[in-house]
């Protein structure tokens, strides 16, 4: 084999890997993956000893594949706003590695990929809260961004759900335990999202997007927005205790839970008292440890 063929070859290989890579690049897999790991705690939460495979690997799988048609469509129909942005100018659709079409027709593939998978496995209550999630992040948060504040309220959740769904999977009822599970969740998200908010906020200014910190520039509506967030995430975030067998257990969860808590809202107080780039970086990375350790807290209750 000559070195120009050998050469060719070896460049073909590198321009498939990075297609592919894009393709990826456009499911979000870390929000994919977090969405993964709160399906499975919900899952484990719920079916104790009796539990199906299948069910489990699919619910994961389906799941998965619907919320990587969420972000793949949701960048699709922001591909013009991303390329005013710094932070998102890059994406594969605004810098122009992936056409709209097939961006749009690989979001419509996982989706219809995922919501086979949920069919066959959990079956139809779970695939009707995967469509309602999936709905909530494409048809509703992706056009209120540029609209109404209300977005954040909205795209909460469609983050908030996939726990819901886990535990509904594995035979679990839409009772007070699973509102508990959304809401800590769907709370959880505030002070994160006005971390985030007040950070990207000058990009979301040039975007034309509508948040808190765009609204009122002083960050004092998003400071007390992640301060109610956490304060409310408190109680709701310690119901999973009734789950518990083991008294040492529960109160372990709820010695766990209430320092997580207190971190959190910490963090929250600070940056409300002080919006600025230290403050906020802190919230966010407060928010990125908060939510692993407070799902390692829930496999206490499951013991």
């Amino acid at each position: 084999m000559s070195t120009t063929s050998s050469t060719s070859i070896t460049s073909d290989q590198t321009s498939v890997l990075s297609r592919v890579g894009d393709y990826w690049e456009l499911t979000k897999p870390r929000i994919v993956a977090m969405e993964i790991i709160t399906i499975a705690m919900g899952f484990y939460l719920a079916a104790g000893s009796d539990w199906s495979p299948l069910v489990f690997a699919t619910t994961l799988l389906g799941t998965g594949l619907v919320a990587g048609s969420a972000s793949a469509l949701n960048q699709w129909l922001e591909r013009n706003l991303d390329a005013l942005m710094q932070r998102t100018k890059n994406r594969p659709l605004p810098a122009g590695r992936i056409e709209p079409f097939g961006a749009a027709l690989f979001g419509l593939v996982l989706l219809a990929a995922g919501v086979t998978l949920l069919a066959i496995g959990p079956g139809t209550p779970v695939l009707v809260l995967g469509l309602i999630c999936w709905c909530f992040y494409v048809v509703l948060y992706t056009p209120l961004k540029t609209r109404s504040t209300l977005n954040t309220a909205v795209g909460a959740a469609s983050g908030s759900l996939p726990i819901v769904m886990g535990w509904v999977a594995a035979g679990g009822s839409l009772d007070f335990v699973a509102l508990a599970l959304f809401g800590s969740l769907y709370l959880w998200q505030y002070p994160h999202f006005m971390a985030i908010a007040w950070r990207c906020r000058d990009d979301y200014l040039s975007a034309g997007y509508v948040m808190s910190t765009t609204v009122d520039l002083t960050g004092r509506r998003a400071g007390i927005e992640a301060i109610i967030g956490s304060l409310v995430l408190l109680p709701v975030s310690l119901v999973p205790v009734v789950l518990a067998d083991s008294p040492i257990m529960a109160a372990l969860f709820v010695a766990w839970t209430l320092v997580l808590g207190g971190i959190y809202a910490r963090a929250s107080f600070a940056f409300a008292d002080s919006p600025n780039d230290a403050t906020s970086r802190r919230l966010l990375r407060t928010s990125l440890v908060y939510l692993p350790c407070w799902i390692l807290g829930l496999l206490l209750v499951a013991v």
